[in-house]
């Protein structure tokens, strides 16, 4: 084994495709003083490199096999984890009311397990998902699931453990066969995929809803302009948010200034998460500003001017006109590079502080001077966007825990600057951070 596989926090496989995690097939015992972080700098073949080898050479009835013992290794490293977790917590400081599980792997199924765990410790989110589970219940969907796997996390007698999300997976695989199989996705499209789809069933059901409610009305006498009233319902149905836009929704502003008559138009558009470019060795303030640049349309991409009837030159720019209650950031750490006919990772170092206030904001924001705290980050090991592996660090009462699938772990704050990213080589492995959660104080 290389030197570079052995102490490799995360080890990417080199196959296309494969999540490789941290987890040794044999556990060494650590030297004194280096219990804490032994496991993740275990010298050790790691498991995942025989489910990986599994999955390539012989396919299926293998996967079933190696995915058992991943399983087996799963449940009896729980304990240790478990019993490690709470007595480092200690039982005075243990939260009220709090539960802190890992999810188990199904075939490279982290890029689920980090979004997932990330959104759980979105308090906003959580109270909604879980009220929902509540709810009198329809057909089966992505958010029964949810509500169902949220619901038995925070009932648990136990405070720390392991959780298998078989019945949310299932679902998800049944529902987009975009994640259907074993091979690695990408966590942000799974945070949209996710989001999307919960709005627009809350959207179904809340039309649903409103279709009742006509037909009651128009059974009891409601006249013959119920035709028109149901259009009205349904337009303004269309319109309408649910608790995901309330949480996540936040609004652009495009605003576009034309240099000969100086005539300014604006257009907006809503936003569940931002997508910003990254440099190296620069902050999330700083890529928020380039985000926001003042872009000059000339040339071939001049601007067409109402005022003026013809095409001009202009400026335009990109502001936050409403900023969200919790604002997800995804940093576009994946770059196609022509060359290699691939993407490639941009491994460098971005800052993200723990306390966040934007200052791209336009002239008439409602809420200009929100102030933000970092709940989770989803963090991406390795050098593409279809190897290696994620993870994901949380808040929780005032102290941060680190979620690498089953593996539930406390860490200290200055241990964040470990997922920044790297002052230099942008194809090296990496565990940096790919999607930034702040929760907004108000």
């Amino acid at each position: 084994m290389r030197e570079d596989d052995a102490h490799a926090r995360c080890t990417p496989d080199r196959d296309a495709g494969l999540c490789s995690d941290r987890r040794a097939l044999l556990v060494p015992c650590p030297a004194a003083g280096q219990a804490k972080d032994f496991h993740r700098k275990s010298s050790l073949l790691w498991l995942s490199r025989f489910y990986s080898w599994g999955l390539v050479q012989y396919g299926g009835r293998r996967m079933e096999i190696l995915m058992t013992v991943r399983k087996i290794a799963s449940i009896c490293t729980m304990g240790a984890n478990a019993s490690a977790l709470e007595k480092e917590i200690g039982p005075e400081q243990f939260p009220v009311n709090e539960h802190y599980f890992g999810l188990v792997n199904f075939g490279n199924t982290c890029y689920c397990n980090s979004v997932l765990q990330a959104l759980y410790f979105c308090r906003p989110f959580r109270e909604k998902v879980l009220a929902y589970k509540v709810q009198p219940r329809r057909k089966e969907s992505l958010l029964t699931c949810l509500a169902d796997l949220f619901n038995s996390i925070a009932t648990q007698k136990k405070k720390v453990g392991v959780i298998p999300p078989k019945k949310f997976i299932s679902r998800l695989r049944k529902e987009n066969e975009l994640f259907d199989n074993y091979m690695q996705q990408d966590a942000h499209e799974f945070l949209n995929y996710l989001l999307n789809t919960i709005a627009d069933l809350l959207q179904e059901e809340k039309s649903q809803e409103r279709q009742q409610n006509g037909k009651v009305v128009q059974n009891g006498g409601g006249g013959g302009g119920s035709g028109s009233h149901t259009g009205e319902a349904e337009s303004a149905e269309k319109n309408q948010q649910t608790w995901v836009h309330e949480i996540f929704q936040g609004t652009l502003t495009n605003e576009t200034r034309c240099l000969n008559c100086e005539a300014v138009s604006s257009k907006d558009e809503d936003f569940l998460d931002l997508s910003v470019d990254v440099e190296q060795n620069t902050s999330i303030t700083h890529c928020l500003r380039g985000f926001s640049n003042t872009e000059t349309l000339c040339s071939e991409y001049k601007y067409y001017c109402e005022q003026c009837r013809s095409k001009q030159e202009a400026q335009k720019r990109m502001r936050v006109k409403k900023l969200p209650m919790i604002l997800a950031l995804h940093l576009k750490r994946f770059k196609y590079m022509d060359q290699l006919h691939r993407y490639t990772k941009l491994s460098y170092r971005v800052v993200f502080p723990l306390e966040l206030r934007l200052f791209n904001t336009s002239g008439d924001a409602t809420n200009p001077d929100r102030l933000y705290d970092l709940v989770a980050v989803v963090v991406h090991c390795g050098s593409g966007p279809n190897r290696g592996h994620y993870i994901t660090i949380v808040k929780s009462h005032g102290f941060w825990l680190l979620f690498d699938d089953d593996i539930v772990e406390k860490i200290d704050a200055q241990a964040i600057e470990e997922f920044y990213g790297l002052t230099s080589d942008i194809s090296k492995n990496s565990e940096s951070g790919y999607i930034l959660f702040y929760q907004s104080r108000d």
